[in-house]
């Protein structure tokens, strides 16, 4: 059985819309920004757990915030990043800690396996994905 000829493209689609998603997700809950400026005094606070760095953004710019020790990721372009958060051109972001950028760090890794330019840096994609149970809050006890 032979898999159809579009098949990895549309695989690599679907894990870009779901990353895209993700993060999307993390910027409506106020654990995502974008912006050089706003990426670097998220770093600067500690409140960033995961830069994400376009693939086509510039290299100073990201070498500067790599350097930071916080784990990263080039795995999407500057259009789908823009698209999450509706600005005209998006090289930088960043997402705060927590159970979603754990699930973010996971599907990244998974997307960067279809992209040869994509780098991940300071992510163990084995323990990337946070527990798929977290043992609810008091209020749901």
């Amino acid at each position: 059985m032979a898999a159809p000829p579009a098949f990895a493209d549309r695989i690599e689609a679907l894990l870009a819309r779901r990353c895209c998603e993700l993060l999307g997700l993390a910027r409506r809950a106020g654990l995502a920004v974008a912006g050089y400026e706003r990426v670097g005094e998220a770093v600067r606070r500690g409140d960033a757990a995961l830069l994400v760095l376009a693939l086509d953004g510039a290299e100073a710019g990201r070498r500067r915030l790599a350097s930071s020790g916080v784990a990263s990721a080039r795995v999407l372009d500057a259009s789908e990043l823009s698209g999450v958060f509706g600005r005209e051109r998006v090289a930088f972001a960043a997402v705060g800690p927590g159970p979603l950028c754990g699930r973010l760090k996971a599907e990244l890794g998974r997307l960067a396996g279809f992209r040869p330019a994509a780098t991940l840096e300071g992510i163990d994609i084995a323990t990337a994905e946070p527990p798929r149970q977290y043992g609810g809050t008091k209020a749901h006890e």
